[in-house]
């Protein structure tokens, strides 16, 4: 047994194990509708067993909206979705208040209705249409898990995601988050086109008859059980230590900063982005049923959890470089420190 199993209790053992038979069951349900999409279904399953909110990033038609229903049904959670819309506004979401008669007294009282908000699954689609006062009235939601409404707090029931669609193409009538709302995101996981046999089996599906139905394999209860399993799982100080670097080296201007975050990032991830890159390593241990984190672990959840929190400089896009671009030196970097 590894000093890292030896560290945790039987019962958090059969629990690594219940995590991997969850993961892989949540998997098939999702794979009955949605082919291909592999990198972007588990990093879901990594948000969702860290407790994090993702943002889906891709042009329509690649079925991030189906996705993000999918897995919902698959998780027997209750199940919200916004259409995010110019004219939409933020009471639409956390709710408001509705003035009501008392029949006994007749007296009219106050009454708060809850929005789409109160909800386990929060599906934000198309996310930047809709004015920045409107986007705000996620923050608190998602940071604190609660809603803030005529001087009272609501807290939100546990587990709670906001699972939010982008379409990166279109910029007329759209509202770029800001970077305090996309530091709430865990994850940005962009969705690409499928392959070629892929799309063949995508248009074969959804041409015919067959109507599939997705099975619930995990409810709330025991998901918030896994959630806590994977905070449980130890994380050795030189991986803690591996992600913070890896963190910092994004920083300009700091020791730890590579050569190409000096040439081409104007600001880098902040101490979140450290905390995400444990926590995610860890969830994705559970994926796999083990106990112990790796660097490479780490590695793979870098690019979804940094890309959003670096802002490139002129030069960077004067170069045709992405912040993925960027990303990917810097984990080939990573290479030498371990």
């Amino acid at each position: 047994m590894s000093t890292a199993e030896a560290e945790i209790r039987d019962r958090d053992l059969e629990l690594l194990e219940r995590t991997a038979e969850v993961a892989a069951s949540l998997r098939s349900e999702v794979e009955k509708r949605i082919v291909g999409q592999h990198d972007v279904v588990e990093g879901l399953l990594t948000a969702l067993l860290a407790n994090g909110h993702a943002l889906l990033v891709g042009v329509p038609g690649l079925a991030k909206t189906l996705l993000v229903s999918t897995v919902a049904e698959a998780l027997d959670l209750d199940f919200s979705r916004v259409q995010f819309t110019p004219d939409l506004m933020p009471t639409d979401i956390t709710g408001t208040e509705v003035i009501e008669e008392d029949r006994a007294s007749g007296r009219r009282v106050f009454r708060f209705v809850k929005g789409p908000i109160f909800a386990n699954i929060v599906l934000a689609d198309e996310i930047n249409r809709t004015p920045p006062k409107t986007q705000a009235a996620l923050l608190q939601a998602m940071q604190e898990r609660a809603v803030t409404a005529a001087g009272e707090t609501y807290p939100l029931d546990p587990p709670f995601f906001v699972l939010a669609t982008q379409n990166p193409i279109e910029q007329e009538g759209t509202y770029p988050l800001p970077e305090a709302q996309l530091d709430r995101f865990m994850l940005e996981l962009p969705i690409g086109y499928p392959g070629r046999e892929e799309e063949e089996e995508v248009a074969m599906r959804t041409t015919g008859e067959e109507q599939v139905t997705v099975r619930p394999v995990v409810g709330s209860g025991e998901l918030i059980e896994l959630q806590r399993l994977v905070r449980r799982i130890p994380a050795p100080p030189s991986l803690v230590s591996f992600a913070v670097r890896l963190a910092r080296s994004t920083r300009p201007g700091e020791p730890e900063a590579s050569g190409v975050t000096e040439h081409y990032v104007s600001w880098g991830a902040g101490p979140r982005a450290s905390q995400f890159l444990v926590l995610g390593a860890k969830a994705r241990a559970a994926l796999r049923g083990d106990a112990l984190p790796s660097y490479d672990d780490v590695r793979a959840v870098a690019p979804a959890v940094l890309a959003h929190r670096i802002v490139l400089n002129f030069e960077a896009e004067a170069d045709g470089r992405t912040t993925r671009d960027v990303i990917r030196e810097l984990l080939r970097e990573s290479q030498e420190w371990t």
